[in-house]
């Protein structure tokens, strides 16, 4: 198996055999999780666009060898709209444990129906550019309804 593959399908999640967008989805935010300890969220955001822009020619690439345009073991999109959805809800040691969820629930619903823009990215952008597109997209939704979710808990519950 080439590094590729390896990239593309985030460490080879999304070769597992039941839903490997939701594989891909976890370990991105394993990965996040884990990354945030160590650098801001801006840096997890910035490292979510440059993870994108090669994704999207190691996808072009890809597809062209495979045939198959946004193949389900193709995961690098939702490492990429998870990490965004990560970097923009406001994720901290004291929040974490109600944000991360939020921010994956929120990510995979977003990314599972495709409502508006993200929809019309998923059918009508094609190649490597689609695949990534409507999945940032859905990072960005994600990352606000989480924040917005977060501070209505804490204006209401906490």
């Amino acid at each position: 198996m080439s590094f590729r593959k390896f990239f593309i399908t985030v460490g080879f999640s999304g070769l597992s055999p039941k839903a490997p967008g939701t594989a891909g989805s976890f370990v991105a935010l394993i990965l996040g999780i884990f990354l945030l300890e160590f650098v801001h969220s801006s840096t997890l955001f910035l490292l979510s666009l440059l993870v994108t822009v090669i994704a999207i020619k190691q996808i072009d690439i890809y597809e062209n060898e495979v045939g198959i345009h946004d193949s389900s073991e193709i995961v690098i999109d939702e490492l990429a709209g998870m990490w965004i959805a990560l970097s923009i809800c406001g994720i901290n040691s004291e929040n974490i444990l109600i944000t991360a969820p939020l921010a994956f629930i929120f990510f995979r619903l977003f990314d599972i129906y495709k409502p508006s823009v993200i929809g019309r990215i998923d059918r009508d952008v094609k190649g490597g550019l689609g695949v990534m597109g409507d999945d940032v997209i859905a990072g960005i939704f994600a990352g606000i309804c989480t924040a917005l979710s977060w501070q209505l808990i804490e204006k209401f519950i906490i």
